[in-house]
């Protein structure tokens, strides 16, 4: 739900077809940049890791050559969500999700308090790239991206990658691999302007069809809720509708491709909103931008789908949603 900072006043029938020029107008701009590049860098992109651990990530991030910030925070979100408290079914622990014997072998005093916890982010946040440095080193000399091998280290255990020189052949792997290296770049703070979402389009054209259907907390647009929505529910159903299954809520919608600056928005952009503008996990309302300054959202209870200005105090980024970005998020964080 988003506060209402202005409420705008734009006539539906102009606005329909103010948001079909847009949607041939996107194509046009797709068209234009397809062949941009496109990249990262180890810097981390805006409130993209929580403002607690931004500075151990940033910092052991650096440790070695096989990883950088963007890919460790992409294996502490894909492990637990950022949550310090988190447990699983086989017993990893904590925020980088360590089981006991793991723990006990590359477990270290990150914080130089003279233990090793990890439960404590402190310890935990580095062990973890300490870890991953240490398989990095295990498969230095094996052929290939040594990221890669490292992460299918991670997964498999150094000996298939050496046995197999290389990622070796098995769908899980393969798939932890591509999974982290995809997130990686949803952390990243882009050094150059990201190519256009092929499926925006089409997501603005569903949502620009709900306009002036009445918010419902929790509403995902199904006959039993009468067709209705809430903000999130709106943008995954409008990307649904295109091919691309979205999370459910705002904040783990944000991680699921890269972060236009302000001045690159396309239309199709999701754009977000928060009281907190150093953590995405504390994101509570999402839009698709449509251009001109302009989103439609589904705001709050009492409202409807409609037109809102994006440049608000609680504005905190943007994510060009991509197909892999949305394949790779986990289905519980």
């Amino acid at each position: 739900m988003r506060k209402a900072w202005i409420v705008a006043t734009v006539a539906v029938g102009s606005a329909l077809s103010f948001v079909m020029l847009l949607v041939i107008g996107v194509y046009i701009v797709a068209g234009n940049l397809v062949n941009g590049a496109g990249g990262g860098t180890k810097a981390l992109a805006k409130g993209a890791v929580p403002a607690a651990y931004q500075r151990l990530v940033q910092k052991w991030g650096n440790l070695c050559p096989a990883i950088n910030p963007a890919l460790l925070a992409a294996q502490l979100y894909q492990e637990s969500g950022f949550n310090p408290n988190a447990k699983s079914a086989a017993a990893a622990q904590g925020i980088a999700q360590f089981i006991p014997g793991t723990w006990a072998t590359h477990g270290i005093d990150g914080d130089g308090d003279g233990d090793r916890d990890v439960w404590d982010p402190n310890d935990a946040i580095p062990s973890a790239a300490s870890y991953d440095c240490k398989l990095a080193s295990y498969v230095k000399d094996v052929p290939g991206n040594l990221t890669e091998n490292m992460l299918a280290s991670y997964n498999a255990g150094a000996y298939a990658v050496i046995k197999y020189g290389g990622v070796p052949p098995y769908s899980e792997t393969k798939n932890y691999v591509k999974t982290i290296t995809t997130l990686e770049e949803s952390f990243a703070a882009p050094v150059n302007r990201v190519d256009p979402s092929k499926q925006a389009a089409g997501a603005i054209y569903y949502a620009q069809k709900k306009l002036g259907t009445p918010y419902l907390w929790g509403g995902e647009g199904t006959p039993e809720q009468g067709g209705r929505f809430d903000c999130s529910g709106l943008t995954q159903a409008a990307y649904d509708s295109v091919g691309i299954t979205l999370p459910r809520v705002a904040n783990d919608q944000y991680n699921a491709g890269p972060h236009p600056a302000r001045d690159e928005l396309l239309p199709g952009d999701l754009v977000f909103f928060s009281d907190d503008l150093t953590n995405s996990r504390a994101i509570r309302h999402v839009g698709i931008y449509v251009g001109g300054g302009y989103m439609i959202d589904a705001p709050r209870t009492g409202a409807v789908i409609r037109f809102d200005p994006i440049d608000t105090p609680d504005y905190f980024g943007a994510t060009r949603v991509t197909e892999d970005g949305a394949k790779a998020l986990p289905t519980t964080v």
